[in-house]
């Protein structure tokens, strides 16, 4: 299934990445500690084969483009990004 991401375009987004990494925390019992990955931002444009966000970081202004190949699940927030 294909999305338009058109309507969501300048809205705040919380995409869930399908890529998690796993950190050793216990090797006695050999357990793996999986963190899970998060990027948010303003949608700032949709590809055929991606996201384009943008945030903040340390004051400045951060694109983040993720191929949907990487993307789990995306929340997309009623508000406009600044």
């Amino acid at each position: 299934m294909k999305m338009n991401w058109e309507p969501f375009i300048g809205y705040m987004v919380n995409v869930t990445m399908h890529e998690n990494y796993g950190l050793t925390f216990d090797s006695k019992n050999d357990q793996t500690l999986y963190e899970i990955v998060f990027k948010t931002g303003k949608l700032l444009s949709a590809y055929e084969d991606g996201l384009l966000l943008e945030t903040t970081r340390e004051n400045h202004k951060v694109n983040i483009f993720i191929p949907h190949t990487s993307v789990k699940c995306v929340e997309m927030f009623d508000i406009k990004g600044d």
